[in-house]
């Protein structure tokens, strides 16, 4: 799934228009910060993966990481008229990102890229890995639903289906349809070359 992909998948679900009003910036303003900072925070969900031993066994600890910090609500939070909870969206960074320094130099990078004030992508990373992390969690637990003919309910499903709906969910079982489902969203944080997105813009900045 490539990074326009998911910002599609943004604007369908209303997570765009969620950004921008809770940073008081324009829906075009938010698109395109959202665009510059997507493929380090679908990086870093990939790299936690990864570092779980990739495969199978790492998208169900992705998974499960995702499950104790909000699963599919977290999400939920920001599409909610209620005020965000940006804690929680920070405590996805701390697990994918491990400290605020990290925060701070993806923004600086999307910065340069935007000539967006830093300081207002800073703001947006947290409300951003919550929509991703959300989506993550309700498309498991959709295809967790679908192997059990229980199908895939709800307006983030619908969005991710109609996405994804060109991948092959081939034999394997559950476990092979997390991999091919959650593999194509993780794949956008990962660069041509096959490395990393997160890795590559942090040693690019450290390499100035």
């Amino acid at each position: 799934m490539a990074a326009a992909d998911l910002i599609s998948m943004l604007q369908q679900s209303g997570g765009i228009a969620a950004i921008a009003s809770q940073l008081g910036v324009s829906p075009e303003v938010a698109e395109q910060g959202a665009a510059a900072l997507l493929p380090a925070v679908v990086g870093g969900f990939s790299k936690h993966a990864d570092n779980a031993g990739g495969g199978e066994g790492g998208l169900g600890s992705l998974i499960g990481m995702l499950g104790g910090l909000g699963g599919a609500s977290l999400a939920g939070n920001v599409l909610s008229p209620e005020p965000t909870d940006v804690d929680k969206g920070n405590d996805v960074l701390g697990q994918i990102f491990g400290s605020k320094d990290v925060s701070r130099q993806v923004a600086g990078h999307a910065s340069s890229q935007t000539g967006i004030d830093p300081a207002l992508l800073k703001k947006m990373l947290p409300i951003l890995a919550m929509l991703v992390a959300g989506y993550l969690s309700h498309q498991a637990s959709g295809a967790q639903g679908q192997q059990s003919g229980g199908g895939m309910g709800g307006i983030l499903s619908s969005v991710l289906g109609s996405v994804l709906g060109g991948q092959s969910q081939s034999s394997g079982g559950m476990g092979g349809m997390l991999g091919g489902v959650l593999g194509s969203m993780l794949g956008a944080g990962r660069t041509s070359g096959g490395g990393n997105a997160l890795d590559e813009i942090l040693g690019g900045l450290t390499g100035r």
